[in-house]
């Protein structure tokens, strides 16, 4: 019943926390005015994501100190510099250069606190590949992508909310089957937690998420498959992979729309409108249209990895064949709504 109680204040907390910055943001004038790269056509509170960050790292504190005895300081050091940096670029605009060093700093104290992979699985061949001290370098890209791919991300309503409700769930699920508990716990905080921000993001927004959401969260799901190998060693070769899973879509827009942008010899690292699910919202279709087909296609790909662990058929060749297969329809979907 512990927790049942967490995720339930989880839940209410941050709806509630929410709605008290939306009316506070309103009277400060914290607000996203619309400009030529928005998807939005009225002002809008924006960092309301600070609800997330302060709603997860509490229960998180309280649940691995007080309930299970799993408590990371380097994540919570970690998260909270990367919430730190983003909330200052939300109020105050902070120059990219300076947010990635920050960033990088928070990637290093996670690595130093809890580790990194000295193998990496390859799915589909049965094979571990050695890496040794080069899983610190793979750990420290991924962590640095997750945040600011799911920045990138976090440009239309209930997008960025609805793949963190997702891939928490899908966290929480994989904690329970394979005996994870501090995975269990955190994931399904993050969910609830996002799912009582969700209300709010939902089309049409009455707040948005902001960097300091986005990038919280971003870096989560980059620390959890980390922690996770830190916590129990056994199993651990699937971490990674099913972290991929959890928040494929994204990556897949971020790596794309990135080396797209960067063979046409644009600037990679400037605003922008080209992702495949802007893209896809410009052709005509609504907000939600888009954030439903991101969050159907991640609901099933997670779906067929875990019906293939729960049966312990071929859940590899199920989990990759289906990525594939509604990765490919995305990439036409996407192409041919923006022509």
């Amino acid at each position: 019943m512990n927790e049942l109680l967490i995720f339930a204040i989880a839940l209410i907390a941050t709806y509630t926390g929410v709605e008290v910055f939306r009316r506070w943001s309103i009277r400060v004038g914290i607000v996203d005015v619309p400009n030529d790269r928005s998807s939005h056509g009225s002002p809008t509170p924006r960092g309301a994501g600070l609800m997330i960050v302060l709603v997860s790292l509490i229960l998180y504190s309280f649940t691995s100190l007080v309930l299970i005895d799993s408590f990371k300081w380097s994540y919570l050091a970690a998260a909270g510099l990367v919430a730190l940096i983003s909330w200052l670029d939300d109020i105050y605009s902070v120059s990219f250069i300076f947010r990635l060093l920050v960033h990088s700093a928070a990637a290093g104290i996670l690595i130093l606190g809890v580790g990194f992979w000295r193998e990496i699985y390859i799915p589909g061949f049965e094979l571990s590949l050695h890496v040794g001290s080069i899983g610190a370098v793979i750990a420290f890209l991924w962590i640095v992508w997750m945040i600011n791919a799911y920045n990138f991300m976090d440009g239309i309503d209930g997008i960025a909310g609805s793949q963190a409700v997702l891939a928490g769930i899908s966290w929480l699920i994989f904690g329970s089957i394979l005996g994870y508990k501090s995975t269990y716990f955190f994931g399904g905080i993050l969910a609830f937690s996002c799912f009582g921000f969700l209300i709010h993001n939902w089309s049409p927004a009455r707040v948005f998420m902001g960097d300091v959401g986005s990038a919280f969260l971003g870096f989560s799901f980059a620390a959890m498959p980390l922690m996770a190998a830190d916590e129990k060693p056994a199993n651990s070769s699937i971490l990674f992979f099913a972290a991929i899973l959890f928040v494929w879509f994204f990556l897949l827009d971020t790596v794309f729309t990135f080396f797209r942008r960067a063979l046409r010899g644009e600037k990679v690292w400037t605003a922008h409108r080209e992702h495949l699910y802007q893209r896809i919202n410009k052709s005509g279709l609504s907000h939600s249209y888009v954030t439903l087909i991101y969050a159907g296609f991640t609901a099933v790909v997670v779906l067929s990895l875990f019906v293939g662990i729960l049966f312990r058929g071929n859940w590899e060749f199920l989990a990759l064949f289906t990525t594939l297969l509604l990765s490919s329809i995305l990439l036409v979907y996407g192409h041919r709504k923006s022509d």
